[in-house]
């Protein structure tokens, strides 16, 4: 298994139909014990014991750097280790320039970028200390071709910090066993993005994706299992884009 006994920490995981659980599911069908934080504790609990046994719902607000602290802190206390983490939780807001307001950037600029930096600050002394770990940043396609669907500007800002955070993490963290990548997903079916388009809108889109076809929430956690693992020992400081060829550079 890939992931065997591997402690994996991944935020904003208990939509039913999202990125994070998703994830969750395929770490653990690998042998991983995975974490499910997510602001609503209920939620994460649940989310965790549809899974099955052995894995873990949290409570935590991660652009709370002290609720951040906890929630790894728990995770070490309970397995002893923590091996992965999936910097997942995000939010978005479909606003144009001007009609950005101070609560919308603190609020999409908090969840996604603070909350990265502030999980991944948590993590790095247990991993530090083991010599080893993986740090997963959920970046988008919008960071890299300036918007998206759904995302404002704002949106697409604290996505492109992300990948400036996770290569300069990288960098630093690399002689401690540490490996940081990025992923840049396109359009993904989730709960987010399920309900908002119709089934035209959807195939309007897809034909203009080389693979002609809309991405699901496995798609991107078999990414994440594969920068989780030792298949991607020798990478760091990368950006996997998860987008049928949306964006080719």
């Amino acid at each position: 298994m890939l992931l065997s006994e591997k402690v994996c920490i991944i935020t904003g995981a208990a939509s039913p139909r999202g990125i994070g659980r998703a994830t969750a599911r395929v770490f653990a069908r690998h042998g991983g014990r995975a974490v499910i934080l997510d602001l609503d504790e209920k939620q994460a609990k649940a989310a965790a014991a549809e899974i099955g046994e052995g894995h873990r719902g949290l409570a935590c607000d991660v652009t709370d750097k002290s609720a951040c602290l906890a929630s790894i802190d728990q995770a070490v206390r309970e397995f002893g280790r923590v091996d992965v983490l999936i910097n997942n939780a995000g939010i978005t807001q479909p606003l144009k320039i001007m009609d950005i307001e101070p609560k919308h950037y603190d609020a999409v600029l908090d969840v996604n970028l603070r909350g990265t930096l502030y999980m991944s600050q948590a993590a790095i002394p247990h991993m530090r200390r083991q010599r080893s770990g993986s740090i997963v940043c959920m970046s988008s396609v919008s960071a890299q071709r300036g918007g998206g669907i759904f995302g404002g500007p704002h949106y697409s800002a604290a996505k492109g910090g992300i990948l400036g955070l996770a290569k300069a993490m990288a960098r630093e963290l690399g002689p401690d066993g540490i490996r940081v990548n990025s992923i840049a997903p396109g359009l993904i079916q989730t709960d987010i993005t399920g309900d908002k388009l119709s089934e035209d809108v959807k195939a309007q889109i897809a034909e203009g994706v080389p693979l002609k076809r809309l991405g699901v929430a496995d798609d991107v956690a078999n990414a994440c299992l594969f920068l989780a693992s030792e298949l991607s020992s020798y990478i760091t400081g990368a950006v996997i884009d998860v987008n049928g060829g949306m964006l080719i550079h």
